[in-house]
């Protein structure tokens, strides 16, 4: 490999927009710059704005055990501080006035200030009932109340509901009865996050890959992200999730394995792998309710796991993961297949905190129901990895081949939005499913990286996609209401994958787009930020933030080896097809590089996605190539054609932000919901279709036979915000109190119905006999009126699952997510199964089958109050 000199006197201009502009050896963004001082040095004077604009003007909530539940979205507390120290008395449940649209002025760094808060309402109703009824009508029993806690929008406070008192949110009794408080830092401000103006290499990486180009900021920012990587390795040898979390998170080393970490760091890949196995099925380490399978993304450990065979050639390695991977599936085809749609149920892969990306009426068992774009591609991805190993094994195939192709089929078939151009988000609702029109960054990318959208439909996507300023959005629109993270957040790895999917299919100009949203962040940052705000692309703001975070390491190592050399590994050798825009035109050198038993030195010369000519060890050859058997010394040089790419459309936009979703609630002669601010008019949904449009807040029906409806806002900007949730309308309802098929629990738990209430566990009432006699045979929605107290809303790993017959015939699953930790007298609805029911009699079941395992292996627990029984249609006449 030349040495090449380094020299500061070049400005050539890579890329420009209105709100930065980045050179070959520097960032401009405003005022702020970062300076490649040399490819070990990077210097930047960014500091964040977001102490200087911290509004005097503070919007918040109260809650009781970390849980919205005060007043009705949208209804929050205000308070203009002046110079005062202390809020007026606020009253637990009690509306302040509207709040005020602006306010002028800002608040002082590190402003202390108190909350103060009379809680008599709910201590009197604890007194006299033994529980509080929220605005909703949920009854809190006194024995499940652990606090009152404060959020809001402004840091240190928090619309993390689930999280407050880790954030130490929790308020205090004062002196006085009833009265609680808590006194704050508001606009906290650190001068030492402040003082990092420089990274100088400082690990020694000389036995990585080198790498020098023409771009001497992709060089340092190539040498940080190696050294980062190097950090981010544990004593152990595995992989550390970012500077500030410790541990191996399946989804992240998961996709950083993909990225980059397999052809870097394949033994601590391995080992990390590894840990993300449990009886011999790949654990769901996180998500909503208890992990799996409300959150069901495992399947990214596959194609990792598969990656890192690519480049390994390991055998045992195919041996050892393979029945990991059968079992994995099996149970996951078991848990999450919707026959309706075709569609895996389950979270967003990687969006997993539940009201950033979904409407708030959506429970956990919601979101189990819902079948989400990003999470289908990698379902997809697995099983046709898993054929390709079985046939390597010489094992059957056959089965999860057309499970795969099914998959691809139902997604371009439900989740395909013909009128924007892209997928959608997912398919959400009960029952009668409506699709998201919001745009999802990584799903988008995935379909196309895992060829399931086929060429015209790829060239669309990328070119009407919705791509803000600073990068690509996680999702399209923004959720109003919601701060940033996932909402109105870009992530550098998502856009690492979008910016290999713009490769793949040649779009030059949102490739050059991808690359600066990437290098701008890291360069400015001088760290590997997690995410930042879409708005202003800054690393503070977004709800949480880690720097040295292992994908965005792996996205930004990604953009030199997969896109500029154009890295892809297969079973029989590595291949090379370099993606070079013209703004990073030039001579890109990669030493030392090894691959199985060759080192490889690799020179790509020029510009453009096709290949003029190939060079291996000094011979012209046809094809950029290196086969799985190479050893030893191997020297390749690749020369372009200099060619732009033939696609270059792109479509930049605004960020922006839907409409709120409606809020409806039935009346004597229909429907009737708030108005929405900034809308044009409301689009009414029955039974999953579009049914009509209104600028009206009502909608009158007399349905006297089965309705699912569900309203949504239009604005202005011609933009669909999430509907309101389903108010479902049936001819004949059944509920049956399951006491009275199973022994009642004495345990004290209070707002249940009936007589009582049946706990169900792996030693209690594994199988449950429900007896059922019709006059009519019938199509039916049935669910479970349940409770869960193992754990919190959005993490843990105790979903309870269970097994529904009917009528021996195996009809699906029924999950009953955790609802709060010890809050056993929090009562919900669990997700519904469609079921016919014969004339006369008819027996359901639901009992606890090997492949109803969760993640946490032994609590697999929850009380059981009521079964709701509600009427679609009769049968008996078809």
């Amino acid at each position: 490999m030349s040495t090449k000199p380094f020299s500061k006197k070049s400005e050539q201009k890579i890329y420009e927009c209105d709100a930065f502009s980045i050179y070959k050896d520097k960032i401009i963004q405003g005022q702020y710059s970062a300076n490649a001082e040399s490819r070990k040095h990077l210097s930047s004077n960014y500091n964040s704005k977001a102490s200087e604009n911290y509004s005097r003007l503070l919007v918040f909530k109260f809650s009781i055990n970390q849980k919205d539940n005060e007043l009705p979205i949208g209804d929050d507390h205000w308070i203009i501080v002046d110079t005062e120290k202390e809020s007026p008395l606020f009253t637990f449940g009690k509306r302040s006035d509207s709040k005020p649209e602006y306010c002028s002025g800002y608040l002082p760094v590190n402003y202390e200030y108190t909350f103060l808060l009379d809680v008599s309402p709910v201590l009197d109703a604890f007194k006299k009932k033994g529980y509080y009824t929220t605005f909703d009508g949920t009854r809190i029993a006194k024995a499940d109340f652990n606090g009152f806690y404060i959020a809001g929008e402004s840091k240190p406070l928090t619309w993390d509901f689930v999280n407050l008192e880790e954030r130490g949110l929790k308020m205090q009794p004062t002196s006085t009865p009833h009265i609680y408080s808590i006194t704050l830092l508001l606009n906290p401000f650190n001068d030492a996050q402040y003082e990092r103006k420089h990274w100088k290499l400082s690990e020694d990486i000389s036995d990585k890959p080198k790498y020098q180009s023409d771009q001497i900021l992709v060089d340092t920012l190539y040498n940080l992200s190696l050294e980062e990587a190097l950090k981010n390795i544990e004593p152990d040898n595995t992989l550390r999730t970012g500077a500030k979390w410790s541990g191996v998170w399946t989804r992240d080393v998961s996709y950083s394995i993909i990225l980059a970490l397999a052809y870097l760091e394949p033994e601590a890949s391995k080992t990390s792998l590894r840990r993300k196995v449990r009886n011999k099925r790949i654990v769901q380490d996180t998500g909503s309710g208890g992990a799996w399978p409300v959150s069901s993304d495992r399947t990214t450990w596959v194609i990792a796991a598969w990656e890192l065979f690519k480049v390994t050639g390991d055998t045992k390695w195919i041996d050892e993961i393979y029945p990991i991977i059968k079992n994995t599936l099996d149970d996951d085809f078991k848990t999450l297949y919707n026959p309706q749609t075709g569609l895996y149920g389950g979270e967003s892969s990687f969006l997993d905190w539940r009201e950033q990306t979904y409407p708030k009426w959506m429970s956990n068992a919601d979101i189990y129901a819902s079948q989400n774009l990003g999470t289908n591609a990698v379902h997809c991805k697995a099983l046709s990895i898993f054929v390709e190993i079985s046939k390597l094994k010489g094992k059957e195939y056959q089965s999860y081949e057309e499970r795969a192709i099914k998959i691809k089929k139902a997604i371009n078939s439900n989740l395909w939005l013909k009128f924007k151009g892209y997928y959608g988000h997912c398919l959400y609702g009960k029952n009668d499913f409506l699709l998201s029109p919001f745009f999802e960054a990584l799903g988008e990318s995935l379909t196309l990286l895992f060829d399931i959208a086929d060429t015209k439909r790829a060239k669309s996507i990328l070119s009407k996609a919705p791509l803000t300023p600073f990068g690509t959005t996680c999702i399209y629109p923004q959720l109003p209401g919601i701060p940033p993270y996932h909402n109105n957040g870009i992530w550098p790895f998502v856009q690492a994958y979008w910016n290999l999917a713009a490769a793949k299919y040649k779009n030059e100009a949102v490739l050059n787009h991808g690359l600066a949203s990437m290098y701008r962040s890291a360069g400015l940052f001088l760290s590997n930020y997690e995410n930042m705000v879409a708005e202003n692309g800054d690393f503070a703001g977004t709800e949480i933030n880690s720097h040295r975070m292992l994908w965005s390491i792996a996205g930004n190592l990604a953009m030199v080896f997969r896109v500029f050399l154009g890295m892809h590994f297969e079973v029989d050798g590595l291949y090379f097809n370099p993606v070079i825009p013209k703004a990073y035109s030039g001579t890109r050198e990669l030493s030392n590089f090894q691959y199985r038993k060759a080192t490889v030195d690799i020179t790509v010369i020029g510009y453009g996605s096709k290949i003029k000519s190939v060079t291996l060890n000094d011979k012209k050859v046809t094809k950029a190539f290196l086969a799985n058997n190479a050893s030893g010394k191997q020297n390749l040089l690749i020369e372009l054609n200099n060619t732009e790419f033939n696609d270059s459309k792109i479509n930049k936009v605004e960020n922006a932000f839907a409409p709120a979703p409606v809020h409806a609630h039935i009346t004597a002669s229909g429907i009737q919901w708030q108005p929405v601010k900034n809308c044009s008019h409301y689009l009414i949904y029955k039974n999953g279709k579009f049914l009509k449009s209104t600028t009206k807040t009502k909608f009158d029906t007399t349905e006297s036979s089965y309705g699912n409806y569900q309203i949504s806002a239009y604005n202005f900007d011609k933009m669909e915000g999430f509907a309101s949730e389903p108010i479902i309308l049936s001819s004949a309802e059944k509920i049956l109190q399951l006491e009275d098929y199973a022994e009642m629990s004495d345990l004290n738990y209070t707002n249940y119905t009936g007589a009582g209430f049946v706990e169900i566990s792996t030693k209690i009432n594994r199988k449950i006999k429900i007896p059922i006699f019709l006059q009519k045979a019938g199509r039916y929605i049935l669910d479970f009126r349940y409770s869960n107290g193992s754990g919190p809303w959005n993490t843990g790993n105790s979903c309870a699952i269970r097994s529904l017959k009917v009528n021996k015939n195996y009809c699906g699953v029924i999950v009953f997510p955790q609802r709060g930790t010890d809050e056993w007298s929090d009562w919900g609805y669990s997700n519904s199964v469609v079921i016919e029911l014969n004339k006369g009699e008819n027996t359901l079941s639901l009992q606890l089958d090997a492949f109803n395992k969760n993640m946490n292996g032994q609590i697999n627990t929850a009380m059981l109050d009521t079964m709701r029984l509600r009427l679609i249609e009769n049968l008996d006449n078809k």
